[in-house]
């Protein structure tokens, strides 16, 4: 039997996604181990393994088939832009994408000016601003503490993940406009999903229904 291979964004999202998997059976005792250097490990018993990656690699294993399935946020997939099958919003890791600055930049938002947005989601930015919004803005791709760019002078806004909003508070920032809801998903490749069809289904209604009953 073909092992069915799991991707997972590593970190907090992981953690929560082995607990799903143990609900629903499928447990794999090395992954308990933190100590263990593997890379990849594997429950043989019931034919299937995992791997921890960067969360913006995960839909890369996925769309090139290294995995089956990846697990990983709304805002990874939406910024990678990968051919895959989005099959389950998981419901964690909530959180929301938004346009935030200081209160001032709001009206150059309304009146649609050419503005400055710095952020680490430049596909997400250009694809709010070009393709729902119809204003022309000048993307900086920045790596670090997006916050800094309004403050200092090198952009009027952000595109950034919101959780609580207190980082913004704490440097004079608010939320202008919320871009998207996010949460982490389950996706599939392509092939996978038609070759393997019986077993992912089967992975996905298992995970579907704890999903509905976290939620209950």
């Amino acid at each position: 039997m073909r092992e069915i291979t799991v991707a997972l964004a590593k970190g907090r999202l992981a953690n929560k996604a082995m607990e799903l998997f143990e609900q629903m059976g499928i447990s794999c005792e090395e992954m308990k181990d933190k100590s263990s250097r593997k890379l990849i490990f594997v429950n043989e018993e019931l034919g299937i393994r995992f791997f921890l990656a960067k969360a913006n690699d995960v839909p890369t294993y996925v769309e090139y088939g290294a995995a089956d399935i990846g697990i990983v946020g709304k805002d990874t997939i939406m910024e990678e832009g990968r051919k895959l099958y989005e099959v389950l919003d998981l419901k964690m890791g909530k959180c929301r994408m938004c346009v935030c600055g200081p209160k001032e930049a709001e009206e150059r938002l309304k009146h649609h000016e050419l503005i400055r947005v710095a952020t680490k989601y430049p596909r997400i930015a250009k694809d709010y601003f070009y393709n729902r919004k119809y204003q022309t803005v000048e993307i900086i791709k920045l790596n670090g503490s997006i916050e800094l760019a309004p403050i200092v002078g090198l952009a009027d806004v952000i595109v950034d993940i919101v959780e609580t909003g207190s980082t913004l508070r704490e440097n004079g920032l608010v939320v202008l406009e919320e871009v998207c809801g996010l949460s982490a998903r389950m996706v599939v490749n392509q092939v996978s999903m038609k070759r393997e069809n019986e077993r992912i289904s089967r992975i996905i209604k298992g995970m579907q229904q704890l999903v509905r009953e976290e939620q209950a």
